[in-house]
């Protein structure tokens, strides 16, 4: 007997290196991966316009009715309640995540009335009875030692999926404030020219008036008034097209708004506002600040990093420990006694002995997913950039078509005023001062579309930057340990 003892400590400890030898040896730690984090954005024009896009960025077009509409709309889009559901969503994987990891504990009580066979192991005729009553109290405690951090990378990668998802989230609510900004615009730039229609019908009426008065005198030919009337049945056409343009983006507004088109608020036709159509300086760097998408995409490469860890995790030996303190008796009135008193106590040590292959496999999977996180990434910062410059340098394009047309503009009013001058001196009538007004409000006009595509250019551009958007507070999501980050939006985490 005295060498009994350590002969099997000796064979123990054999199967226990046995064992070890057998676990498959894990992977490298993962670094993390390389990123861009430069955007070609050179030669395009800049200007100081800091703080810009702001958090709010449609306030500085200094529109209330604008500022009531977005209003409105963030309170009752559904694509952006669709999006809050999924931030709801990486919320609760927080929190199932983070319950795995530490102390758990759990009560259980059960009676239990029960009858013995009488052809059983133990027949009741030996034990005297056939029927008894079991009855069991006792709570149960587990410990699993997270020695190579599995539960807490679990924990980490549903976090950045948080913030992924809200990240998401502000994509969506930036996409309906552009569409409602740029919709009403829109209509705002389609009531000016209604303005200018209108006034060009009354041109034109006087033009086909004169002419068919001139037929009737013998004057002119009627092809003269027959010119004059096909002109003005094209003023008429432009402007039934403008009024239908401007019905269709109240129906726009209304379905973004979220209600009926009876329902839309009062709009009253206002000027355009005076855009600038660059880039704020430092564009280069703060894209990657100012993209939700780009955040998203981050997060999301945080995340897989973090699965790889998981994976990898699986590969080493689990450590847990289970206690068990309660009451079990078959007479339901001892069981309250300290004779029917149970306890247990059940160290467990959790070895991949084999099963490497499901192992590897898992693990080349997270891999392959971390693989698409960066190439979207990558992507992602790639399409944000073409956007900013395609935006910006439609924009330049415009500021420059904008002067030359000022240029003709002037041209045309010192026309008007020529025209005007000789028809009050009787030299001329009044059709080379009227033809001078159509050409002049059509100028104007041109200017009108020019001035609504600038504006709608520098929405683009807005919208191509991000609309403002900043890392959100680590107390949107359940954990408070958010990652670090160099600018907003850009989580950056420290691999040892």
């Amino acid at each position: 007997m005295k060498h009994a003892l350590p002969r099997r400590r000796t064979l123990l400890l054999a199967a226990m290196t046995a064992a070890l030898a057998a676990c498959v040896m894990p992977p490298h730690k993962l670094d993390h991966p390389t990123l861009r984090d430069d955007v070609p954005l050179a030669g395009l024009p800049t200007a100081a316009r800091a703080g810009w896009p702001a958090a709010e960025w449609w306030t500085a077009y200094q529109d209330d009715q604008l500022d009531r509409l977005i209003d409105q709309a963030m309170r009752q889009a559904p694509d952006l309640a669709l999006a809050q559901s999924r931030l709801g969503g990486a919320e609760q994987s927080i929190r199932a995540a983070a319950a795995q990891a530490g102390l758990n504990i759990n009560g259980s009580a059960q009676v239990a009335r029960q009858r013995l066979s009488e052809h059983g192991l133990i027949p009741s005729k030996f034990l005297g009875f056939t029927w008894y009553n079991q009855a069991d109290l006792g709570v149960q405690l587990r410990y699993d030692f997270d020695w190579w951090g599995k539960t807490r990378a679990a924990v980490e990668s549903a976090l950045d999926q948080a913030h992924a998802a809200e990240a998401q989230r502000s994509v969506a609510a930036l996409a309906i404030q552009y569409a409602v900004a740029d919709t009403y615009f829109g209509w705002q730039a389609d009531q000016a020219r209604l303005a200018l229609a209108d006034q060009a019908l009354a041109v034109q009426q006087r033009l086909t008036d004169i002419a068919e008065l001139r037929v009737r005198q013998g004057v002119d030919l009627p092809d003269e008034a027959t010119r004059a009337q096909a002109q003005l049945a094209a003023a008429r056409e432009m402007r039934t097209a403008i009024d239908s343009s401007a019905r269709i983006r109240l129906a726009a507004l209304a379905s973004l708004v979220g209600v009926a088109p009876a329902e839309l608020p009062k709009l009253t036709p206002r000027p355009l506002p005076a855009v600038s159509g660059s880039l704020p300086a430092g564009a280069g760097l703060d894209l990657i600040a100012r993209r939700p998408d780009i955040a998203a995409s981050r997060w999301q490469v945080e995340a897989a990093l973090k699965q790889t860890d998981v994976a990898r995790a699986q590969f080493l030996p689990d450590l847990s420990i289970s206690a068990l303190a309660g009451l079990s008796s078959i007479d339901l009135g001892q069981l309250f006694t300290a004779s029917s008193r149970t306890f247990a106590l059940t160290p467990a040590l959790h070895l991949p002995l084999f099963n490497s292959g499901l192992l590897q496999a898992n693990y080349g999977l997270s891999k392959a997913q971390l693989d698409g996180a960066v190439a979207q990434y990558n992507s992602v910062v790639l399409q944000a950039a073409r956007d900013v410059s395609t935006q910006a340098l439609t924009a330049q394009m415009l500021a420059e078509r904008r002067t030359q047309q000022e240029v003709q503009l002037d041209a045309d009013k010192r026309l008007l005023a020529a025209a005007q001058a000789r028809a009050a001196q009787g030299v001329r009538d009044a059709r080379e001062s009227l033809a001078a007004r159509a050409q002049l409000l059509q100028q104007r006009d041109a200017a009108t579309q020019l001035q609504a595509q600038a504006v709608s250019t520098d929405l683009a551009l807005i919208k191509a930057l991000g609309g403002g958007y900043r890392l959100p507070s680590s107390d949107t999501v359940s954990d408070t340990s958010s990652p670090s980050s160099d600018h907003a939006g850009a989580p950056v985490h420290e691999r040892h």
